[in-house]
């Protein structure tokens, strides 16, 4: 597992990230139940026709960055169990995702994305993985030991899009039996993660709210979701040499700015384009690099 997960990060170190471009959103899934084992986000898709498509050059295919998806169980905990909390955003975020970093980065990026479980044999070939609302996760006693092996020999683990302290509490509960000997730290707006693509100063909020928020937020102010969520923060977890390995975006939805760019001009503008993306490319870029 190191060497595979080691040669995917040599191979997308050398980026050269370009400036994000402005352009409207083509996909839509809607909010119905996923396919029963998807592979991809594009077997998800109503009509594949309808997007965008590109191929990478012959020779390449496999030196690409593959946008993971993780599909987990939930423990109901919180009390509204949903067996699809894993497919939240899902496949337009994914793929509106990988379109814009091979449209305006020099990254080769796979046109597919990929879903899959901790236990899928596969996970050693992604070197990142990203998770939706895991305030309700649960992890069994073998993903537990297979997540921890796969972030300590050089894996990434991204958490996105939950809010609050209880789901919070949830989500460090699991982490805690990934990393029990370890504790989140709050990774500070002057860290170079935040400054090593695009320049996001202190002065920037970066709380990106789900699409209905965010379009009322003109007028309103208002960017989260609950009273205990007015604040985002991000977390990561580091190993004994000091590598993030782990980062959860609490209190903060970018996978909507993903999902949703499309649907409204000053949402894009203001949340899509200012800060779902470039935090997502400086957070790809840092973990991929160091």
């Amino acid at each position: 597992m190191k060497k595979s997960l080691l040669t995917c990060r040599l191979r997308l170190r050398a980026l050269v990230l370009l400036a994000l471009g402005v352009f409207a959103g083509v996909l839509s899934w809607g909010d119905g139940i996923p396919p029963r084992n998807p592979k991809t986000a594009r077997e998800a898709l109503r009509d594949p026709a309808e997007v965008e498509q590109w191929v990478n050059p012959k020779g390449f295919e496999k030196d690409v960055f593959t946008f993971a998806r993780l599909r987990y169980d939930v423990g109901g905990a919180l009390g509204r169990y949903n067996p699809h909390r894993w497919a939240i955003d899902y496949p337009d975020a994914d793929l509106n995702l990988s379109y814009r970093l091979q449209q305006m980065t020099s990254m080769k990026v796979d046109p597919n994305t990929r879903v899959l479980r901790i236990t899928d044999p596969d996970l050693c070939r992604f070197p990142f993985v990203y998770t939706v609302e895991p305030g309700d996760l649960r992890l069994s006693d073998q993903e537990v030991e297979i997540m921890r092996k796969y972030l300590l020999n050089g894996g990434f683990w991204m958490a996105d899009d939950f809010w609050g302290e209880a789901e919070w509490e949830v989500y460090e509960s699991q982490m805690r039996r990934v990393f029990p000997d370890r504790t989140w730290k709050e990774i500070p707006r002057s860290d170079p993660l935040f400054h090593c693509v695009f320049d996001l100063p202190e002065s920037l909020n970066l709380q990106c709210p789900n699409v209905r928020l965010g379009t009322q937020s003109e007028f309103t102010g208002i960017t989260w979701e609950r009273p205990d969520a007015r604040e985002m923060h991000v977390r990561g977890w580091y190993d004994d040499r000091g590598r993030l390995c782990a980062l959860a975006t609490h209190n903060t939805d970018n996978g909507d700015g993903w999902e949703r760019e499309g649907e409204n001009e000053y949402y894009f503008r203001e949340f899509s384009e200012k800060k779902a993306y470039p935090l997502f490319i400086n957070i790809l870029f840092w973990v991929m690099s160091h």
